[in-house]
């Protein structure tokens, strides 16, 4: 555990940390427990050569994605006990739990990019306004990517959200973004942190960071386990399939829910992200009973079709027997029914 972190907060005159006290860190960056080469100039130029050639198929859906408008009145009268769940898109989620509200990985902003005028753009619109949430206890963040974390959105939490909680490194960002460093706190593998009725557990992925094209690894990438009083809920972050996972299954589960990326897979970069095959295994590695993908739906981030991650894990959940629960955006999952939901994407992909 990095020494400035030991209480998982800043203190009040932050600085660059020292993270050499975490085994995650050398060399001046983070690492994955496995090594394997990223980047490299060759895959780089292959995945260009990729996308200006390659005939795609569906990459955006053709009629509108159905979306449940939400708002502060209904959220608050719906979610005095138990705990639900709410898809915001992409891996964007609001948790509720006994009264208390949570948002993971949030993007508001219509573009997953490091600018607005162009990047990957929104399919739907956010479901709920800024306006129209209710007090935020805390944001739980994974990565530094644009597509989990925003810049506009945490410039605008910052003054309406109580904790921010991230892997080792992120917090910098939000104190460059306004956050005040008593919100923040900064988390290593296998670090927890109890904040109102949440216990939080930083725990390992097979990933990256970087914001830019340059200066990567700078910051730690994390999945996490997020302990309710009545739920235990599994997030994946972005990840590759890796042996960590039953480690974390073994650690901290089993899990009632899982929330595991299944979209924007490669096969040239198949070591930070996974295929449908690897994200049914890595829940049933969690020891997870019900399993909602996420990380799809939203942004248009590699060249299979859209509807693709949906139809896929459908098949491989159905066939190993694993509930799938793929609420519509913006539809409430009570955690206590976690009933399973209709096709929604099949009608779109139709037309």
């Amino acid at each position: 555990m990095a020494s400035l972190f030991s209480c998982s907060i800043f203190s009040n005159t932050p600085e660059i940390a020292d993270y050499s006290d975490s085994t995650q860190f050398a060399d001046g960056k983070f690492r994955n427990q496995k090594e394997f080469v990223m980047n490299d100039s060759a895959t780089l130029a292959r995945i260009a050569w990729r996308y200006m050639t390659e005939k795609r198929t569906d990459a955006q859906p053709a009629a509108d994605i159905p979306l449940t408008t939400l708002n502060k009145a209904q959220l608050q009268a719906d979610n005095h006990t138990g705990t639900a769940l709410y898809r915001l898109g992409h891996s964007s989620m609001l948790l509720a739990v006994e009264g208390e509200f949570w948002l993971i990985d949030p993007v508001f902003s219509e573009r997953a990019s490091p600018v607005q005028w162009m990047g990957p753009k929104r399919f739907h619109p956010v479901p709920v306004e800024y306006d129209q949430l209710p007090d935020i206890k805390g944001v739980i963040i994974s990565h530094d990517h644009y597509d989990h974390l925003d810049q506009a959105t945490i410039e605008t939490l910052s003054n309406m959200a109580e904790h921010f909680v991230t892997p080792l490194g992120v917090g910098q960002l939000m104190l460059d973004w306004g956050v005040d460093p008593q919100q923040i706190h900064e988390l290593d593998w296998w670090q927890h942190v109890d904040i109102g009725k949440l216990q939080l557990t930083a725990a390992p992925g097979q990933h990256f960071s970087g914001r830019g094209i340059t200066g990567g690894n700078q910051t730690l990438w994390a999945s996490w386990g997020i302990k309710t009083p009545d739920q235990n809920i599994f997030y994946s972050g972005d990840t590759g399939y890796f042996e960590g996972f039953k480690e974390i299954g073994e650690r901290l589960g089993p899990f009632d829910l899982t929330l595991i990326e299944n979209g924007a897979y490669d096969k040239d970069w198949s070591e930070v992200h996974m295929s449908p095959e690897e994200t049914l295994q890595a829940h049933l590695d969690v020891k997870g009973t019900a399993l909602l993908p996420v990380h799809n739906g939203t942004f248009d981030l590699a060249l299979h079709p859209w509807y693709e991650p949906f139809e896929r894990i459908s098949e491989l959940a159905d066939a190993a027997g694993v509930k799938l629960v793929t609420p519509e955006i913006g539809q409430r999952l009570d955690l206590a029914k976690m009933e399973e939901n209709a096709y929604w994407w099949r009608e779109i992909a139709r037309k």
